[in-house]
This record gives C-alpha cells, sequence and structure tokens, in this order.
C-alpha cells in the first residue's frame, strides 16, 4: 500500500500528475482544491510530496492500482469520510472535491443541501445521504485553513472572463479566444491580472509568427 509519494514533478494536467521517482513514473490523480494549492509548483526538477489514497478500481478481468494525491494526512482523512456514503466512490469524491474542503466539511455540519448538490456529481439525493452519514463526525476539518484558495481560484476565473472579453472584442473566434488563454495559463500558471495574461499571449504568438 502506497500512503506517501515524493518525486519531481514531470507533468500537470488539468486532473492529474505524473511524479518521477528513481526513474518510475507515476500517475496521481489530484482534486481540484488541491491541484490549486500546487498551482505554484512547476514542472522540471522541482520535487513535491503527497500523502496518497491507494485503491484498486476493479474492471472485467483486470484490476488497476490508483493513486489520489492530497497534501496533508488531514485532507486524505476528509476523502475516506466522504467515500464511506453509500454511492460516493473514490472517482466521484475526486471531482466533487472542487472547492476548499472546509466549506464542505461547513456544509456537510449546517446541512446546506444546496451547496453540496452543486458539487461535481452530486446531486440533491446524494448531499441528502452525505449530511445524513457524516453531520456532526467531522467538525475538525472545518477547521483546515484553505478558504484562502478559493478566493484566488475565483480571481483567476475573473481574469480568464475578462481577457476571454476582451479577445471576442478583438474579433477572435470564441475557440480560438479560449485555446489562446487555457495555454497561457499553462505555460505561466503565476499569472495574476488580466494584462499580465493579454502580454503573456501577445508575446507568445508574435514569437510563433517570427519563428
Amino acid at each position: 500500500m502506497i500512503s506517501r509519494i515524493e518525486g519531481r514533478l514531470v507533468e500537470k494536467k488539468e486532473n492529474h500528475l505524473i511524479l518521477e521517482v528513481q526513474g518510475i513514473y507515476y500517475e496521481i490523480i489530484v482534486p481540484p482544491t488541491v491541484m490549486q494549492s500546487i498551482e505554484k509548483n512547476h514542472p522540471g526538477e522541482e520535487k513535491i510530496s503527497l500523502v496518497t489514497f491507494h485503491y484498486y478500481q476493479i474492471e472485467p478481468n483486470r484490476s488497476i492500482p490508483i493513486l489520489i494525491g492530497f497534501n496533508n494526512e488531514i485532507e486524505r482523512e476528509f476523502f475516506e469520510h466522504f467515500i464511506s456514503v453509500s454511492g460516493v466512490g473514490p472517482r466521484t469524491a475526486v471531482k466533487a472535491l472542487n472547492m476548499p474542503i472546509s466549506r464542505i466539511a461547513r456544509a456537510i455540519d449546517e446541512g446546506d443541501i444546496g451547496l453540496l448538490s452543486s458539487l461535481p456529481g452530486i446531486g440533491k439525493q446524494k448531499a441528502r445521504e452525505i449530511i445524513a452519514k457524516l453531520q456532526g463526525k467531522i467538525g475538525k476539518f472545518g477547521l483546515i485553513q484553505d478558504e484562502e484558495l478559493l478566493e484566488k481560484r475565483v480571481e483567476k476565473e475573473d481574469i480568464e472572463k475578462e481577457a476571454l472579453a476582451i479577445l471576442l472584442q478583438l474579433q477572435y473566434k470564441k475557440y480560438e479566444a479560449e485555446k489562446m488563454v487555457k495555454e497561457a495559463l499553462a505555460r505561466n500558471p503565476r499569472i495574476s491580472t488580466t494584462e499580465e495574461l493579454l502580454n503573456e499571449i501577445y508575446h507568445y504568438h508574435r514569437t510563433v509568427k517570427n519563428g
């Protein structure tokens, strides 16, 4: 059972990482809220360490080992509580954790069906089942100091929308503009303003055109 992994960050995708550990390359699935917290880490020589949840995905004639990564044991423990609810498997839970764990924990404790049902893959019925199973049992997770991550993500989403609107005004087609914004943020995740984002797009495309 793999409970923790440390290695060189080789690749970062939307929902998983590739870590190289002594010549072996591991794919680690990462919930959106965890991915947000390691946004500053860039592929290359940088090493990162993750606490992992290791399970086997059963398919016809085979079982596939899956690693899910977290910043610390507290996050993993919350995840284990979350998947203890009937009908909430690891894959569903990974997608659902798209906002700070502290906020989700408080929503469970307060019986906030509206917020829980807004999580990807969690409808109203499943939200009720989560509350019935976990309410009153996960108060400590509401103390996790991760709200700042949500604020940063919202700020970045606002920057993306503003840059997209400007590119559309400049007569770019929507699919072109969306691709340009996405690629610019992938090249430079540290962008923090619309101006920086547009400058990144401009300088990249000028370089490409000039060969």
